[in-house]
């Protein structure tokens, strides 16, 4: 059977926090209430108990009341009702009363016999209480019950009257106790100024009431405002599906609140970034490339997706902004380390055209070994050995390349000479420097492929770039040298371009770098902005490194070289 207590729909968080916000201020202003009731009481209490002995002691001291009660208070003396009842010290008692609204003025002698009471019956009756300690000389005050009831009550006693002879005998006489002065108030009497003093605590706790009530509320909308209604547990969820999430995915995530402050940054974004602890901290503080700093920043629309250079990462940035319910929360930037495929891509690249050259020379050497088998069939034997010779010398395929016979190494041949065409084809001339000399072979055709073919293809770009300034008055021109010295091997690519300004020498390779997605300013930046952070990189891979040897001279451009260790055998 289902409990129906199950069943029932549990209070939402905030609604539970007003709930116990009002419980709890209730609770202080009852018990602040209660404290003060207590304290007033007591008060009250105090205050009646001093007026009533206030009274019992103005009754005691007078002399008609002192003379007349010493009088009486003869022991055995038989004591008239009716004559105490019309006798001055019933008088004096009723008279009393009526002044201080007391609830009784008892008057008795010294055995406790009542000579006046507000109920003439009872005169002459014994009190209702002990007048023990008052007949003993003593004043008290209490809260008894007697016969009309719990009052707070003072017992004065009553002293015989000072009378003629010496000054130790009048003394002996006047502290001789003959009776006991009675003083009640009875509880409501006491209390009737308790509802008037409290209705300021009362209004005071009403208000403060009120208050909570109100705060509470404001309180209560914040926080569902600040949580977007969600629930603690969902809270607790989302936290763990976050840490999840970003601790498990491969791309680098950082979010921005509408204020402009990291509010999430995972750790492969502060990989990717190379920051330091960005969260809480306002995006425009933190050292981002300038391209991503646009793209996240609010004033600007955000872009679907952007290529970024961050040092020497190349980051696919794609950037969303996020909304609940109608409300902006921020934007959200995944970040894609496209580093590696952008480096494979060039290799692939490099490595086509080195294919293509090798099928090339393959087609080319077929060719002419089927002419030289053809010349050796007919016998012309001597016409073969000149063919050879001829192709010995010039090369096994005349490339677009000058003083392409400069290079021996195949790989570097062959590759060089399918940059030629290209270059070619674009109207620049590559040519192989004087100072190329290659006796070994390249162990690492694909990393040295790419360093090369990067500052080549950045070469063509500025020479084209400089071509109506062309230093020689021709046509645009790039070249390269290359030289091994033992498994290292060193580049040089020197162009007929307009060379790198001063002023853009610093970012060549750093980390401030157009998106990849706008048009690259060849007359700021060598190259398209991302091939010699890429070369670097895999220079520094093998222990070697890329670097601007000269911005530009007189009769060329700009002048980069490569060292590259552990390339060659």
């Amino acid at each position: 059977m289902t409990d129906d207590r199950s069943r029932r729909p549990r209070l939402r968080f905030a609604t539970e926090v007003l709930v116990l916000q009002l419980a709890v201020v209730v609770a202080v202003v009852a018990l602040t209430s209660a404290v003060f009731v207590r304290i007033e009481v007591t008060r009250l209490e105090r205050a009646a108990e001093g007026t009533a002995l206030a009274i019992a002691q103005s009754v005691a001291g007078q002399s008609d009341v002192r003379a007349r009660v010493a009088r009486l208070s003869v022991d055995g003396t038989d004591l008239d009702r009716a004559t105490l009842a019309r006798g001055p010290v019933q008088r004096a008692a009723v008279a009393a009363q009526r002044q201080t609204g007391a609830l009784f003025v008892v008057v008795t002698d010294d055995r406790g016999i009542r000579l006046a009471h507000p109920d003439a019956d009872r005169i002459g009756e014994m009190v209702s209480t002990s007048p023990e300690a008052a007949l003993q000389g003593r004043e008290t005050v209490s809260w008894a019950r007697g016969t009309l009831g719990e009052s707070a009550r003072a017992k004065v006693p009553v002293f015989a009257p000072a009378a003629g002879g010496t000054d130790a005998s009048r003394a002996s006489r006047q502290s001789r106790v003959v009776g006991e002065v009675s003083v009640g108030f009875t509880r409501a009497r006491v209390y009737d100024t308790l509802v008037e003093d409290s209705l300021p605590v009362l209004g005071a706790g009403l208000a403060a009431v009120l208050l909570a009530l109100v705060a509470s509320v404001l309180i209560r909308r914040r926080l569902v405002r600040l949580t977007l209604g969600l629930q603690p547990e969902e809270l607790v969820t989302l936290v763990q599906n976050q840490q999840a999430v970003l601790g498990g995915v491969g791309e680098g995530v950082i979010a921005i609140a509408p204020s402009g402050v990291v509010t999430v940054c995972n750790p492969e974004a502060v990989r990717l970034l190379g920051l330091s602890d960005p969260v809480g901290h306002p995006v425009a503080s933190l050292d981002l490339p300038s391209a991503l700093r646009s793209m996240v920043d609010r004033s600007s629309p955000a872009p679907a997706s952007a290529t970024v250079v961050a040092g020497h990462r190349v980051l696919l940035v794609d950037v969303r902004t996020v909304t609940r319910d109608g409300r902006d929360l921020g934007r959200v930037a995944v970040l894609r380390d496209r580093t590696d495929v952008e480096a494979l891509t060039r290799r692939l690249d490099a490595v086509g055209a080195m294919s293509t050259a090798l099928r090339a020379q393959r087609h080319e050497f077929a060719n002419r070994l089927h002419a030289i088998s053809g010349l050796l069939d007919i016998g012309e034997t001597a016409r073969a050995r000149a063919y050879l010779a001829d192709v010995q010398e010039r090369g096994p395929l005349r490339y677009p390349v000058q003083h392409a016979d400069r290079l021996t190494e195949p790989y570097l041949q062959a590759f060089l000479g399918a940059k030629g065409v290209e270059a070619a084809e674009r109207g620049v001339l590559l040519r192989i420097g004087a100072e190329t000399l290659v006796q070994g072979t390249i162990s690492d055709p694909g990393d040295v492929t790419t360093v090369l073919g990067n500052l080549v293809d950045n070469a063509v770009v500025a020479a084209l770039g400089g071509d109506e300034r062309s230093r020689d008055g021709g046509s645009p021109w790039v070249e390269v040298e290359v030289l091994d010295d033992g498994s290292t091997l060193h580049l040089s690519v020197m162009d007929s371009g307009p060379g790198v300004p001063a002023d853009a020498e610093d970012s060549l390779f750093a980390r401030d770098t157009d998106t990849l997605a706008s048009p690259p300013d060849v007359e700021r930046v060598h190259g398209l902005g991302i091939g010699l952070p890429l070369s670097r990189e895999i220079a520094r891979r093998h222990g070697g490194d890329v670097w601007l040897a000269s911005p530009g001279g007189d009769d060329h451009g700009a002048v980069f070289c490569a060292r590259l260790e552990g390339v060659v055998s």
